[in-house]
């Protein structure tokens, strides 16, 4: 099937070689995108590790643990739809699930690509101005891909379930920032085929979220961000949370007084810091892992 996700993975005998194996989503460009030909690039920020940007492939990268709990987790990094805070929004969390028993799959979606030429369209200058009205109308092409690349992930996953020994019915999706924005437009644009069946935003940006209607099956969500994050957010995880409860489905929402943006797995030696740990609980009484 053409641009369909791309089956022909070479897997390897023991599941500890499987560890992060990187799975393109698509056999061949991208649908929609087939014009990029640009190749993504690694940069190194100091407090925040690893930074991808110019995303045209996008791809899974598998963390699979020694004895899978039949849990999948796929992980959607943040950063504005312009760059992937892969390190501790992506693959930092993905070696914690791993901890649990759950195998992760960190996602790469398409993001934008800055046109030196145009400098005040720059991430960094609408960032410093604030100028969120603008930041959205850019991005608002490419968040409509990165939801394709979520749903095509979910599809994936689901489809290859008894190769990486996953209940195809524990598939969760679970984003920071901008990869909230990517979770929750995957849960409310889904089929039966590309729904998660549990999904986990995680301080979301709340406007440029494609769809709105909260599915009719059961989907529990947790959700959490600080109430000091500096880029306004909290309200967008308090009225996620609230849409949950009216829906009548299971919803945690987790409000530190402290953390502010971009907590994801970094120490800041505040409460904030016992998120995942709570994560975690939650996981544990939903039956996504064992006590």
């Amino acid at each position: 099937m053409k641009n369909s996700i791309l089956f022909g993975v070479v897997w390897l005998i023991s599941s500890y070689a499987w560890a992060q194996q990187v799975i393109p989503l698509y056999k061949g460009a991208a649908p929609g995108s087939e014009k990029w030909t640009w190749d993504e690039k690694v940069i190194n920020s100091p407090n925040g590790g690893s930074m991808v940007v110019e995303v045209s492939k996008p791809t899974l990268t598998a963390y699979v643990p020694s004895n899978p709990n039949g849990t999948a987790i796929i992980v959607a990094p943040g950063g504005a739809f312009h760059i992937l805070a892969i390190e501790h929004e992506g693959n930092a969390v993905a070696k914690w699930l791993n901890e649990k028993g759950i195998t992760a799959f960190v996602l790469k979606y398409r993001l934008v690509r800055s046109d030196p030429a145009r400098p005040e369209n720059s991430l960094q200058s609408l960032m410093a101005s604030r100028n969120f009205k603008k930041l959205d109308s850019i991005n608002a092409p490419v968040v409509q891909l990165a939801l394709q690349d979520g749903l095509t992930a979910v599809k994936y996953v689901r489809q290859n379930a008894a190769t990486y020994k996953i209940d195809p019915n524990k598939i969760g999706f679970m984003g920071f920032s901008a990869g909230g924005t990517v979770t929750m437009s995957v849960v409310y644009s889904a089929t039966d085929e590309s729904r998660p069946n549990f999904v986990a935003p995680i301080y979301a940006y709340e406007n440029a979220i494609v769809g709105s209607a909260v599915p009719s099956v059961k989907t529990p969500i947790f959700i959490a961000a600080a109430s000091d994050d500096d880029l306004g957010l909290a309200p967008h995880s308090i009225h996620i949370y609230s849409k949950w409860l009216e829906a009548q489905q299971p919803a945690e929402l987790h409000m530190y007084e402290k953390g502010k943006h971009g907590f994801g797995m970094r120490k800041q030696n505040l409460p904030v810091d016992t998120w995942v740990e709570r994560f975690g609980n939650w996981l544990e009484m939903q039956g996504y892992v064992k006590k």
